[in-house]
């Protein structure tokens, strides 16, 4: 009699190639799970420091400590979050008054301004630096994940080996559904601790419309504190958004007045140099053509001026224009792009970088404002900062370096190394006189923060121009020595014992240059100013004086800042 009992089929085996694709898969997922959930950053808030961590609430919250918490719904997906816990301000940046009473906070409004006015670069550095740090993280743990597996595959041997991937290859799908549920923990269970929310059906405070911070709910004894002085944080943002707004548009105009008056003017050379009767020459070669106009040389290069920005944000958006409507191909920035040179003031470096357009070089001289952390945080945002050597830009020899001196509100300046002023003068002299070649000049331009360094330089004539800052105040271009110096006004419209960050307190500058490449020298200047009630104008173009071979001494400067 024929046996009838049903023999069990043998699960189907998947081939090896498909369960080493599976499991690798799930490892990556798994560790970009932990990479993720586990990233953190130390940056800045304003003007304090901070810990910015990755959640899984799908919230953004901004730990204040025993103050309460702002909270906002986080717009990342996958309910990911952000929780910044803020810390201290830091004992090096003096411009925020220590408050001793809530009175006194009133005073520290201008200081956190900055942060709201910017808050898109805050979040581009931190997704920035949370994705680096969760990118190795992930790497990291792929590294142990593969140095694990090797290791448990040489110590098994190949037969143990043999009989564990038999049974293992019989329940392929049984163990990734597990390793599916492992990485699910692991992404909701490995992040940095959420800490305790208490947004149970909160409303976001209403005095928030219209900025940035728009729906964010405040917990806490914080949730006072904005009732009291929130209305005149808000009022002081958005007086500032409108004033830079406004300004601006005057500046736009502004622009548009001058290009009609310099189509106009052109216009009318042009027609004056095809219509004018050539008067008839004595001589040989006498002609009745008419003698055309001059055009402008195509070895032309356009560089933009600015200095003393003392991290004014709010001129990002005007410096952009004028870098837009100038046709400006360089920038160059004379220094003092921070108030104390602090971590917290990266801000400031990334606002300004991201005004000017990435394929624009923008070429920086450390002020006595700044530091070696704002340098380095100059060339992370790739600009040029001169150390002392010369640099060819778009055909434009620069020689400079940082101010050697430093100076911090509330502390007097002072030597910051092992180099003196008179020194740093030498040494830049030495340098761009080593760089002649048969009696040319290796130099085109001095940047220089402090105009008194360029003194000895302009002397020696191995230096034919000098651009500066820190006197807060222009000085046209004048013969220095055997070259010609000019001093550009602080950008930021920056005032004695006022603050930087607001609506401006005095009347901002930058400069216009145009170089010739061929003949190595600058050709004319173009002032761009806005007061400090917004009004813009741009000069017409004067040309760049010819220095005599007469050596005409530096006259005192006066204080800068």
């Amino acid at each position: 009699m024929p046996d009838t009992t049903a023999k069990p089929a043998h699960p189907w085996v998947p081939p090896r190639w498909l369960r080493w694709t599976v499991g690798a898969v799930v490892a990556v997922l798994a560790c970009t799970a932990w990479g993720v959930t586990t990233a953190s950053a130390d940056l800045s808030l304003g003007p304090h420091e901070a810990r910015y961590e990755v959640t899984t609430d799908g919230l953004v919250v901004v730990d204040l400590g025993p103050l309460g918490t702002v909270e906002l719904d986080s717009p990342a997906p996958l309910g990911l979050g952000v929780r910044v816990v803020v810390k201290e301000i830091p004992a090096e940046l003096t411009s925020v008054s220590p408050a001793q009473n809530l009175d006194a906070l009133g005073t520290d409004v201008q200081s956190y301004l900055q942060f709201f006015a910017t808050p898109d670069i805050t979040v581009h550095r931190a997704v920035r630096a949370l994705a680096v740090d969760a990118l190795w993280r992930t790497l990291v743990a792929l590294a142990v994940v593969a140095l694990a597996t090797t290791a448990l595959v040489l110590l098994l041997g190949r037969a143990r080996r043999r009989e564990l991937a038999t049974m293992a290859g019989r329940h392929t799908w049984e163990l990734a559904a597990g390793l599916v549920v492992v990485v699910a923990a692991t992404f909701t269970l490995s992040s940095s601790e959420p800490g305790t929310s208490t947004t149970t059906a909160q409303k976001g405070s209403p005095l928030f419309a219209g900025t940035p911070l728009a729906g964010a709910r405040i917990t806490g004894r914080l949730a006072g504190v904005i009732n009291t002085y929130g209305e005149q944080l808000v009022t002081a943002y958005q007086g500032s958004e409108e004033f830079y707004a406004k300004a601006n548009r005057n500046l736009q105009a502004a622009w548009d007045e001058r290009d009609e008056a310099q189509q106009a003017e052109d216009a009318l050379a042009q027609a004056q140099a095809t219509t004018a009767p050539t008067a008839p020459a004595t001589g040989t070669g006498a002609t009745d053509t008419p003698t055309p106009s001059p055009t402008p040389s195509s070895n032309l290069v356009t560089l933009l001026v600015i200095s003393d920005l003392h991290c004014n944000t709010g001129m990002s958006p005007l410096i952009h224009t004028a870098v837009e409507r100038s046709g400006a191909q360089v920038v160059l920035n004379a220094g003092d792009t921070t108030i104390n040179g602090t971590a917290v003031e990266q801000v400031c470096v990334d606002s300004f970088a991201r005004a000017i357009p990435k394929k624009i070089p923008t070429v920086m001289a450390n002020g006595n404002h700044d530091s070696p952390l704002v340098a380095k945080f100059a060339r992370d945002a790739g600009w040029t900062v001169l150390d002392g050597s010369v640099v060819d830009v778009k055909g434009v020899r620069i020689i400079g370096d940082h101010d050697v001196l430093q100076t911090r509100i509330g502390v007097a300046s002072h030597q910051s190394g092992d180099v003196s002023q008179d020194e740093q003068a030498q040494a830049l002299t030495d340098t761009a006189c080593d760089a002649e070649k048969d009696g040319v000049p290796g130099v085109d331009l001095l940047l220089i923060h402090d105009p008194v360094i360029g003194a000895v330089p302009l002397e020696s004539g191995c230096v034919p121009a000098q651009v500066s800052g820190h006197l807060h105040r222009r000085i046209d271009p004048t013969q220095v020595g055997l070259g010609i110096r000019y001093v550009n006004s602080s950008t930021a419209g920056a005032t004695l014992g006022q603050p930087t960050v607001g609506p401006l307190h005095g009347t901002s500058e930058m400069t216009v240059l145009r170089f010739d490449t061929e003949t190595h020298r600058i050709v004319d200047w173009q002032l761009v100013s806005v007061t400090k009630k917004g009004v813009a104008s741009v000069s017409e173009r004067k040309p760049w004086p010819e220095p005599t071979t007469t050596e005409v001494p530096q006259e005192p400067l006066g204080p800068g800042d």
